[in-house]
């Protein structure tokens, strides 16, 4: 089969498209035939060895995946050959095939394409699992959503107005925040002509923000930190921007907030039924029609790098995706 494959640390341009070898699925895992995976930002770190871990190289990245089951282990019993699904995986995704967790890999609605279910998985589930599990937002507080037309910020922006809170969408340009609005955000603020905790406050009247959702660090962790109300939760969430900030802990001793961890792929391990359950609920949002992923492009495998750099160029508004169809 082809595939990507980081064969040294370093920038898109690095990866390799060439032939690799197929592997057999054990008897708790799925070969799927990969139709699509849609890039996240992690990825853009992961090939250059400053994500949170290293995979040993040689690897191929990409986690969230669409495609057709080839082969089941005896031990899954909830997919077989021919069926369409959805999933992720640590790594492996940009690919013609991967190898899947049986826990991690779910039958696709017949009506939802490739890229979107490729799109889906990950981004709502790290979004919905930080709002409801690790926020429990409730209706008629106020969301703030850091990085909010990114993949996972536009759909916490969805979700967050979804679960019946006043949602406050931040970006870093206009017509990033014009894709927000169209996603449900009440508000916006454009952080790069705006000064983030003074708007958050005024916007907020003087309150602050009830829930935090940042996926972006770097600067704008401790401005937001600073405008979360009392008992606020601040969900901690990723760190697109590249660096991991360090937070005076004065700040949660004097607002009695939460700072709170999301890690949405160990959740999906850890809590395999609770992940299936809230993976249930995002389907049946989805099938009424109240979800819809944002494809900002797709690419073929071959162009994985020119993807992963528009990524990294801050370009991408919603999802992108690398199709093998």
């Amino acid at each position: 089969m082809k595939a990507i494959v980081c064969e040294k640390f370093g920038p898109p341009s690095d990866l390799v498209f060439k032939e690799v070898e197929s592997h057999q699925p054990n008897e708790k895992e799925v070969l799927v035939q990969v139709r699509a995976c849609s890039v996240n930002f992690p990825d853009t770190l992961i090939i250059r060895g400053i994500y949170q871990f290293k995979p040993e190289l040689p690897f191929i990245p990409g986690s969230d995946i669409a495609g057709i089951v080839k082969e089941v282990g005896a031990g899954v019993k909830h997919v077989k050959p021919g069926d369409e699904v959805f999933g992720f995986v640590i790594n492996g995704g940009f690919a013609e095939e991967v190898i899947v967790d049986g826990k991690a890999v779910f039958p696709k609605p017949p009506q939802m394409q490739y890229p979107v279910a490729a799109s889906f998985l990950m981004a709502y589930g790290t979004s919905y699992h930080a709002l409801k599990d690790r926020a429990k937002l409730k209706e008629g507080e106020t969301l703030v959503v850091l990085g909010a037309s990114g993949g996972v910020g536009l759909a916490a922006v969805e979700l967050g107005k979804l679960m019946g809170a006043k949602v406050i969408a931040a970006a870093s340009t206009d017509e990033k925040l014009a894709l927000c609005k169209t996603y449900g955000a009440d508000e916006t603020i454009n952080y790069t002509t705006e000064d983030l905790k003074a708007k958050i406050k005024e916007l907020t009247g003087g309150k602050g923000a009830d829930v935090v959702y940042d996926p972006v660090g770097g600067k704008y962790t401790e401005a937001a930190l600073r405008a979360t109300a009392w008992e606020g939760r601040f969900l901690v969430v990723g760190f697109a921007a590249g660096d991991i900030p360090k937070i005076p802990l004065n700040l949660p001793l004097l607002k009695g907030c939460d700072i709170v961890g999301v890690f949405w792929g160990r959740f999906a391990m850890e809590s395999p039924d609770k992940n299936i359950q809230n993976t249930m609920e995002l389907m049946q949002w989805y099938t009424a029609g109240k979800l819809k992923p944002h494809i900002h492009a797709i690419y073929p495998l071959a162009e994985t790098a020119k993807a992963l750099e528009e990524m990294m160029d801050r370009k991408v508004r919603g999802k992108i995706v690398i199709s093998n169809t």
